[in-house]
């Protein structure tokens, strides 16, 4: 997805945001991107819970140690 967002200049990125706004005001956006924040930051927690959870412990007896 970066490769995607490179490739976009600075005009590309004024009119996706003038498009944007046409379609959705300009008091929705900061709902928007408040909406886009929160589904991230549960996202990236989500992934951190779950790769503490699937790490093995020390104290745990039916894990395997070389």
């Amino acid at each position: 997805m970066m490769a995607i967002l490179g490739t976009l200049g600075v005009q590309e990125l004024l009119v996706i945001f003038l498009i944007l706004v046409l379609l959705f005001g300009a008091s929705k956006l900061p709902q928007i991107g408040r909406g886009i924040g929160e589904g991230i930051r549960n996202f990236k927690s989500g992934i951190k819970e779950s790769d503490e959870t699937s790490k093995p412990s020390a104290d745990d007896p039916n894990s395997k140690t070389g």
